[in-house]
């Protein structure tokens, strides 16, 4: 009996707290972030504020269990990206096929596709563009380098790091903004053809 009530209040808490995060995306894509309240987001989910306070503590509270989850995701795929080397890199380059690594991992961010939307947008959290990019985008970098650079503390070497960081971000945040219109697998392969493409390349797949 106790573990059948447990259960029936972790499914009440997991359908609140869907409730809150779809009115959570939606007030900030309407309003911005700082532009509403808890009892905003707690009428927009037609929840009582009890159940987000009990929770959640309050709508900062909230925005830091969701955008936690979605850490949690990526961090998972950061066990996959160690098991990478250069070498499987470059034959996926060659065969012109898409990885199945980076593949899954935009199917992942589609699944978030509304949530990334919204705080990574201009109305958002701007601290959670960058957790991602730490999160995901760094690790990639590191994964393609060779490994006598991986840890490398020469700062041409960091600032090699961090540029294509932040342009892997870049592609991340572009293709959210513009409605995730490109398959996984299209985005896994431009993904990969834009850390390998030279100045005077053709720019193409």
């Amino acid at each position: 009996m106790a573990e059948e009530t447990a259960a029936t209040e972790d499914k009440r808490i997991t359908r609140s707290k869907c409730a809150l995060k779809d009115a959570l995306v939606e007030l900030i894509e309407e309003r911005g972030l700082a532009n509403f309240n808890a009892s905003d987001l707690c009428s927009r989910a037609n929840l009582n504020r009890g159940t987000l306070y009990n929770n959640f503590g309050d709508k900062d509270g909230l925005l830091a269990a969701l955008e936690e989850d979605v850490m949690r995701d990526l961090e998972g795929f950061q066990a996959q990206m160690q098991r990478l080397e250069l070498r499987d890199v470059l034959r996926y380059r060659v065969s012109k096929k898409p990885m199945p690594f980076l593949v899954s991992l935009f199917d992942h961010l589609r699944e978030q596709g509304s949530f990334l939307h919204a705080v990574m947008g201009s109305k958002g959290d701007p601290s959670f563009g960058p957790r991602v990019r730490d999160a995901i985008c760094t690790e990639i970098i590191q994964t393609i380098l060779h490994e006598r650079y991986r840890n490398d503390p020469a700062p041409f070497v960091q600032y090699y790091v961090a540029f294509y960081a932040s342009a892997y971000l870049g592609v991340i945040t572009h293709w959210v903004e513009t409605g995730m219109k490109e398959s996984s697998q299209d985005m896994a392969q431009i993904a990969l053809r834009l850390f390998f493409i030279k100045p005077g390349d053709p720019i193409k797949l």
